[in-house]
């Protein structure tokens, strides 16, 4: 998979994304990553391993951006959903964590392809596919480098049970339920 600029990972990209020396890179699709910025079951694990701190490369395809976006915004207009202020200020952390800290991965045909095959061979929405897609390309450029496989981190069960077929190591933040920290 590539990084911003279209070519594979290389350890300057987790680097960067790191500012430390990296211990693993872990892939978050939108329905983890959205527990970094909200409170709620799974938050604080969520917080412990994508802090800067912690010395993982936070791998995201770009679809992210749109899609925790768009859960901040249906978390805002839930019935007794966060406020305005609390969409806001999230959604601007989350796009500052984009610029400083976090991988971008961009989405190519390759990668859609990839995605359709998956949407034959398991239960999955588009977008979705196009999350495990996007780490499983990813993945395959890390070993290329020789590095160990990257961690898909996801919610969904669905999603879930299609990476671990696909043979990826995975964390769900719903197995870590604390609720003692607000992000």
């Amino acid at each position: 998979m590539s990084g911003e600029s279209g070519r594979p990972i290389s350890e300057r990209d987790r680097s960067r994304a790191t500012g430390a020396q990296t211990l693993s890179a872990c892939f978050l699709d939108a329905s983890a990553l959205v527990k970094r910025y909200t409170v709620e079951p799974g938050s604080v694990w969520t917080l412990s391993i994508t802090d800067p701190a912690a010395g993982h490369t936070i791998l995201l395809a770009e679809i992210t951006l749109a899609e925790v976006a768009a859960a901040l915004a249906a978390k805002q207009r839930a019935p007794h959903g966060i406020s305005i202020e609390e969409r806001d200020r999230a959604l601007s952390r989350f796009l500052q964590d984009c610029d400083e800290y976090f991988l971008l991965l961009q989405v190519d045909r390759s990668v859609i392809d990839v995605a359709v095959d998956l949407t034959q061979q398991y239960r999955l929405r588009g977008y979705d596919a196009v999350q495990l897609a996007t780490a499983l390309v990813a993945n395959r450029d890390l070993a290329q480098q020789e590095h160990p496989p990257l961690i898909f981190v996801a919610s969904d069960e669905d999603l879930l049970t299609a990476a671990q077929a696909e043979g990826l190591p995975t964390g769900n933040p719903l197995d870590h339920p604390d609720l003692e920290a607000s992000p």
